[in-house]
């Protein structure tokens, strides 16, 4: 059986949300992707938001004309970022990344160092799902986690690891470092923003 403890099931997170124990919540949507809504990724379409957490990013998305699809399989979670989104809350529902089915594809998937937060042994099964679930030229984009951790989760990329993870199937767009005001402790300066485009499928 598996412990409620694991950071790979809902009940994991369920406790952190429920009580407030959240060193990864930055308390608002992160400074570089309101500068990329307004230049690296236009025009507008279809984005998801896998792992939404407290959800802030969604009004902002919603703002710049994007469709939003936001989820989270934390009960918790949903019922926080509805809460902090009013109006907007609809955009968040109950939902695995790896199961909830999605009948389009996107243009955009958003991951807020959503990633990070799953085993390294399940990260070829989240770049195959991404690589799915993008049109040919879409973005993956967000913040992602670069490092050492001798705890985790969170659990860190390497460059060599990203490079195995997207190469064959994306193109890295955009990659630096956020801004230092923006950096949370539990990630020990690590954060990057990254851009990644999802190449067209080989011509058989």
């Amino acid at each position: 059986m598996t412990s409620p403890l694991d950071s790979q099931t809902p009940a994991f997170w369920e406790e952190r949300y429920r009580t407030e124990r959240l060193p990864w919540d930055l308390g608002g949507a992160p400074i570089e992707l309101v500068e990329a809504l307004g230049t690296e990724l236009r025009p507008p379409g279809r984005v998801l938001i896998p792992g939404c957490g407290s959800g802030y990013e969604v009004s902002l998305f919603i703002a710049a004309g994007w469709e939003v699809c936001a989820i989270d399989f934390a009960p918790a979670a949903v019922a926080r970022a509805q809460t902090i989104l009013g109006a907007a809350g609809p955009c968040v529902r109950l939902g695995d990344f790896f199961a909830e089915p999605f009948p389009e594809p996107f243009d955009l998937v958003y991951d807020r160092t959503f990633l990070c937060s799953l085993s390294p042994v399940r990260w070829p099964e989240y770049a195959d799902r991404v690589a799915s679930l993008l049109r040919p030229g879409g973005w993956l984009a967000g913040i992602f986690f670069y490092g050492e951790d001798p705890e985790p989760p969170p659990y860190p990329l390497s460059l060599a690891k990203a490079d195995q993870l997207f190469g064959t199937r994306f193109r890295r767009r955009a990659d630096r470092p956020i801004a230092a005001a923006q950096a949370l402790p539990v990630y020990g300066g690590g954060e990057r923003w990254q851009i990644w485009e999802r190449l067209p499928a080989p011509t058989p």
